[in-house]
């Protein structure tokens, strides 16, 4: 039980103290690669052009210059919650849309995505939306914003301990643990039109981990109520639930395949990494050689080959990616602070993660082939799961 408990604060608490955002400067890396793609990008209004520099300067595929750019990238507002975009390219205008969005901002984020696709032919990610928790208000609590932490709006308001909030596929819902009410670890689903709650999982012992499938017909999700926590599988209507592994091993942080097929989680010793089918049965160890502490995996759906991880490094944790062709494992992250948390963007080379130091916690987005990081705003947050197209 010991072992249980420092598991599981570990994980999920990391350090429990006050969460001042002021306290934990990052000391954004900017990484301009060979393969950087140079680029003028300008916006017609002031806000536009802030926007632009800010989303673009997130990107490791890119490099800003003034002049003399393989591309030029313009915004400008064409209508109420309407941006165009056009890229340039020898003087040619080889992309030219309006993007419609639920605001100006998010507007804006669509158009930035069309023109990174038209320039890299990566998937976009800037109008991504994030759930976090944040102790903005002294507790714990669910928020959801934009990727560059605009538009944030609170979603809970329980006075209560909550984690690991994770979007339902389509984007309306949000699944995550709290301790509302029974002052015990709870799995909720709340409909973010309405904040809408209901209680998905609430059996005896521990309830946490709860995570969607891609396709949305199922939940993974740990419970301890036959003793050791383990990982369990239920249909998104909540019952019936269906146990999925059976040992002494403490397990956590489940995460599904792209396809749906398959689940990739932590189980002790160390804790280490193991993938089994979404049925159960026998699971594989994967993501050998980066030490005895490998956990929270999160499994690219843009790149099914691909699962980032928050390993132990020295006295630190920090984010590695395994690649499921070669079986090796590699460090992306270079924090000078805990790394851990790792959620993947829409295009399968950036993510997200949790910067941790000092009692502070703050997002921040990582290219993990160039190595550039990025702060994201100025809110204290944690435990953040990312929605977008993939």
């Amino acid at each position: 039980m010991q072992k249980l408990l420092q598991l599981f604060l570990v994980l999920v608490l990391g350090t429990v103290a006050n969460q001042s955002f002021a306290a934990l400067d990052i000391g954004d890396v900017m990484v301009e690669g060979s393969n950087a793609i140079a680029i003028q990008v300008s916006g017609a209004s002031g806000e536009l052009d802030a926007m632009a520099h800010q989303a673009f300067a997130a990107h490791g595929a890119y490099r800003r210059v003034t002049s003399g750019g393989a591309f030029e990238i313009r915004f400008s507002s064409v209508g109420a919650n309407q941006v165009n975009v056009q890229v340039i390219k020898g003087g040619s205008v080889i992309l030219n849309q309006n993007a419609n969005g639920t605001s100006t901002r998010n507007a804006f984020y669509r158009a930035a995505d069309a023109a990174v696709k038209a320039t890299s032919g990566l998937n976009g990610f800037f109008a991504a939306k994030l759930a976090f928790i944040s102790n903005r208000t002294g507790k714990d609590e669910v928020y959801v914003g934009d990727l560059f932490m605009g538009e944030v709006k609170q979603i809970t308001r329980d006075n209560a301990f909550a984690l690991t909030p994770r979007w339902s596929p389509e984007g309306s819902r949000l699944i995550y643990t709290s301790y509302f009410k029974s002052g015990f670890p709870d799995i909720y689903l709340i409909n973010l039109a309405n904040n809408d709650r209901t209680k998905f999982a609430s059996f005896q012992g521990t309830n946490s981990g709860a995570r969607f499938s891609p396709n949305g017909l199922k939940v993974a999700m740990v419970l301890s109520g036959e003793g050791t926590p383990e990982i369990y599988s239920a249909p998104a209507s909540g019952k019936p639930v269906s146990r999925l592994t059976r040992s002494d091993a403490v397990k956590s942080s489940p995460c599904f395949s792209p396809d749906s097929s398959r689940i990739v989680y932590a189980s002790e010793p160390g804790p280490q990494l193991y993938i089994m089918s979404a049925s159960g049965g026998g699971s594989q160890r994967v993501g050998g050689g980066l030490g005895s502490y490998c956990a929270e995996p999160d499994w690219s759906r843009a790149d099914p080959s691909k699962i980032a991880f928050t390993f132990r490094d020295g006295s630190r944790f920090q984010i590695a990616v395994l690649d499921l062709k070669t079986g090796q494992s590699k460090k992306v992250s270079k924090a000078v602070y805990d790394g851990v948390e790792p959620n993947w963007l829409a295009d399968g080379r950036h993510l997200i993660y949790t910067a941790r130091a000092a009692g502070s916690r703050a997002l921040v987005i990582l290219d993990t082939e160039s190595g550039r990081t990025v702060r994201l705003g100025n809110i204290s947050a944690e435990k953040a799961s990312v929605w977008g197209p993939q």
